[in-house]
């Protein structure tokens, strides 16, 4: 069988290529995608060469060609012999697939879509949101606590999100782009700041009542993870949700981290248990569905995030984009004409 892929065939280049298909085991499910996600930071990375895009990987080359899109949602094709949790003409989100016309996955990374008012487009964002669903798990955020999210990419506007529903008071949300930090506003954030403004962390600590209680770092990036420390409460949490792939970076770990007794909180969404869900650490399959009552419950709105979707055709000049462009658009396609 075969099926159209999106592909980066060497650093900063997508094609669609069509591909041959493996044949469906007994515990997979093959999907025909209806709409798949794109996740700005890991797909950038993949993108542009980087080498560690895995933090499994010992790998010192970057080796091209690469798929990605783990993000999206379809329709189930057909079924290996061992799956039933979803049947041929199920509604599904799927976990850490591909942008490709048709995917085959194991039977756990498809989450069934239970109500018929939920949109592909929502369901394609699910997995994505269960990034720092995790990591407000983790850092164990209580009703009425500080938050502060580094970052308003695609992570870290639905970060607020989640933090609002959690009960965070107040959410500060920080980028130096005017334009996203008008959107946390916008979704729920009740200050916003410029990290290279003057004065910033003092700024953030005015705000709650001399430091934040809960960090979500979102950008990866040393400096970022640098200021938010400074910002912090004693006893606070730090969730390092972006992945910070360098390590060229300094920080005083002993002013910053070991006398205020801060927690640096590894929140890579890998970083999660396979089988059996526990406080402060849920499967992915556990939080998807969580996150699909919040969906239907109108608690948590995904579909107002999307702002660009495209045909698979788009995808070279999408990826050139979002190679070049230093802020990039939430951005989905849409395999339903092909």
């Amino acid at each position: 069988m075969k099926t159209k892929a999106i592909v980066f065939t060497s650093p900063k280049v997508a094609e669609v290529l069509e591909r041959d298909l493996k044949a469906v085991g007994a515990n997979d499910v093959l999907v025909k995608l209806a709409v798949s996600s794109i996740s700005t930071g890991t797909e950038r990375a993949n993108l542009v060469g980087e080498v560690n895009v895995s933090v499994n990987s010992n790998s010192t080359e970057a080796r091209f060609p690469r798929t990605v899109g783990y993000s999206s949602a379809g329709v189930v094709e057909a079924v290996g012999e061992n799956v039933t949790s979803v049947s041929v003409g199920d509604r599904v989100s799927l976990s850490w697939s591909k942008h490709s016309q048709y995917c085959i996955v194991p039977e756990s990374n498809v989450h069934k879509i239970l109500s018929d008012d939920i949109s592909f487009e929502e369901a394609a964002l699910w997995h994505i949101s269960t990034f720092p669903m995790a990591a407000i798990r983790k850092c164990h955020l209580e009703i009425g606590e500080s938050a502060v999210v580094m970052g308003m990419g695609i992570l870290g506007i639905m970060a607020v999100k989640l933090l609002k529903l959690a009960g965070a008071a107040p959410i500060i949300a920080v980028d130096p782009v005017a334009e996203k930090r008008e959107l946390a506003l916008n979704i729920g954030a009740d200050y916003v700041f410029d990290p290279f403004e003057e004065n910033f962390a003092q700024k953030v600590k005015n705000v709650t009542d001399g430091g934040v209680n809960v960090a979500i770092e979102v950008t990866g990036n040393g400096g970022a993870l640098n200021s938010v420390l400074d910002c912090m409460a004693k006893f606070g949490r730090v969730a390092l949700l972006g992945c910070t792939r360098h390590s060229d970076f300094t920080i005083d770990y002993y002013k910053k981290v070991h006398g205020p007794g801060i927690s640096l909180i590894g929140a890579h969404t890998g970083a999660r248990p396979q089988m059996e869900s526990a406080a402060g650490l849920w499967t992915t399959h556990d939080d998807v569905m969580a996150v699909q009552k919040l969906v239907h419950l109108k608690r948590f709105n995904l579909a107002e995030l999307v702002e660009e979707t495209y045909s698979p055709a788009d995808a070279p000049e999408v990826f050139r984009r979002l190679a070049e462009e230093k802020t990039f658009p939430i951005t989905q396609f849409d395999w339903r004409g092909l």
